[in-house]
């Protein structure tokens, strides 16, 4: 950052809170998508296809782009960081490929977020070298730009800005952002564009808060926050294990009747 060199706080309870906010409602959105769309039960109001699904959906995946570029910034080490990240989303990808083909997960948020903090470390220096303000502004402007490039256009959400030519996909570089959606499919899907700008976005708005700022920030939580930051402090161990977690409870659940 750019005031101080001195050391910043291990944690930040905000940012635990936060990420065990997410996390929780990643829960609840995951339990409600295994309760419908694997096993087939009824929950009317719960549509992936809804904007308001769809507006839950992004809130949760824009927390956690967000809170993992902002964290990139107090990581003591980012290619450690980055390097446990994407061995989780290998085997991750590994036990879905495995266990349930049709969901299985080849570029995810966590392949995803292990490259960003990769390539966050590789190119430190010139990231370093960019004003924090204008690096947060040419990332969202970026994100905007890119937002539907998986699906074939330049543009945000319903926004089409430019169709772009099929032969671009062809070649099916689905980990960048162009898939070949006639023979690629994801049951988690986040290429590195446009996500790699928004998780850009949380690194460049940590370096423009300072590290003063960022300092101030520390301390101990409320006592009615300890079990989200408690939560936000063990997201990967609780990521991947969710899933699991909550299949096998709703498979254990119809198989004695209760559903």
């Amino acid at each position: 950052m750019d005031v101080s060199t001195s050391p910043l706080p291990a944690r930040l309870w905000q940012l635990d809170a936060l990420r065990g906010l997410a996390l929780l409602n990643m829960l609840v959105y995951h339990a409600m998508y295994d309760w419908v769309y694997i096993f087939g039960l009824p929950a009317p109001w719960y549509d992936i296809t809804a904007p308001g699904c769809h507006v839950w959906q992004q809130y949760i995946c824009w927390s956690f782009l967000l809170l993992a570029g902002f964290s990139a910034t107090l990581s003591r080490s980012v290619l450690r960081h980055g390097l446990i990240t994407a061995f989780c989303a290998a085997v991750l990808t590994l036990v879905t490929a495995v266990a349930m083909p049709s969901q299985a997960i080849w570029f995810g948020v966590l392949h995803l977020i292990g490259c960003a903090l990769l390539l966050t470390r590789a190119l430190r220096r010139p990231l370093a070298a960019v004003p924090p303000a204008a690096g947060l502004a040419v990332c969202a402007a970026l994100f905007a730009l890119t937002n539907q490039l998986p699906n074939g256009y330049l543009g945000f959400e319903s926004l089409r800005l430019v169709r772009l030519p099929e032969a671009l996909y062809a070649p099916n570089w689905f980990w960048l952002g162009l898939p070949d959606l006639g023979r690629f499919s994801s049951a988690d899907y986040f290429p590195l564009i446009p996500w790699l700008f928004l998780f850009w976005c949380g690194y460049f708005l940590a370096r423009l808060l300072g590290r003063e700022r960022v300092r101030a920030a520390s301390g101990a939580p409320p006592a009615a926050l300890r079990p989200l930051c408690f939560a936000g402090r063990h997201t990967m161990v609780v990521y991947m294990l969710h899933q699991p977690v909550l299949y096998g409870g709703l498979l254990a659940l119809t198989a004695v009747g209760v559903l």
